[in-house]
């Protein structure tokens, strides 16, 4: 188990129908369960048209439920460009942990507008912060379904939390479909590996 030893503020950021929500009611419900205190907050426009989502999670915070700019320790993103547009509330030893798979916009798939390259939006996060970049699109069709993305990205960062792994697998057990239970399992595992070696 990982010693909780200070706060941790978590955003979790994406596009609508890319599961950022289960992502941080996964991770709500396993701290309430550890007897951490928790504030969350979320902010999302036409989420289920594709737009942008935005989710904070204060552990050990007492305070409000929105994280301050510059004051996140992990940003946790699901859309390489989401990643981007939350960076500011990361603080300058914050992580991000990123998906490399983009969700183009309609304003790019009909022509309008242009989508940065991924390799440049990794460079850009990469000159402020630590960065954990993979394509956790492609973990989740390893582990048996694409859309299990959200639990690749809640495995990476598990690394992170104050919470122990098994608590979060049986926090993931409890809130998808029974049917989905070893493949979300799976997906979990490939994400929390992920990231361990990386940082190796």
């Amino acid at each position: 188990m990982t010693t909780y030893k200070k706060k941790l503020d978590l955003v979790i950021s994406g596009v609508g129908g890319q599961g950022a929500i289960l992502a941080s009611d996964i991770i709500g419900k396993s701290a309430v369960l550890e007897g951490i205190p928790i504030r969350a907050a979320e902010t999302h426009g036409m989420a289920q048209r594709g737009g942008s989502v935005v989710n904070h999670i204060r552990l050990g915070c007492e305070l409000g439920s929105m994280i301050p700019l510059h004051e996140g320790d992990v940003l946790l993103a699901l859309e390489p460009a989401e990643a981007l547009r939350y960076i500011d509330l990361l603080s300058v030893d914050g992580v991000v942990i990123v998906n490399t798979q983009p969700v183009l916009p309609i304003t790019v798939t009909s022509g309008g507008d242009e989508y940065p390259g991924v390799p440049d939006i990794v460079k850009v996060l990469k000159s402020t912060h630590k960065v954990v970049a993979f394509n956790a699109s492609e973990l989740a069709i390893k582990a048996g379904h694409p859309q299990t993305m959200n639990v690749v990205m809640v495995g990476a960062a598990s690394n992170y939390l104050p919470m122990s792994e098994d608590l979060l697998i049986d926090c993931i057990k409890g809130m998808v479909p029974p049917k989905t239970v070893d493949i979300n399992v799976r997906a979990f595992k490939l994400g929390r590996e992920q990231v361990s070696s990386h940082n190796k």
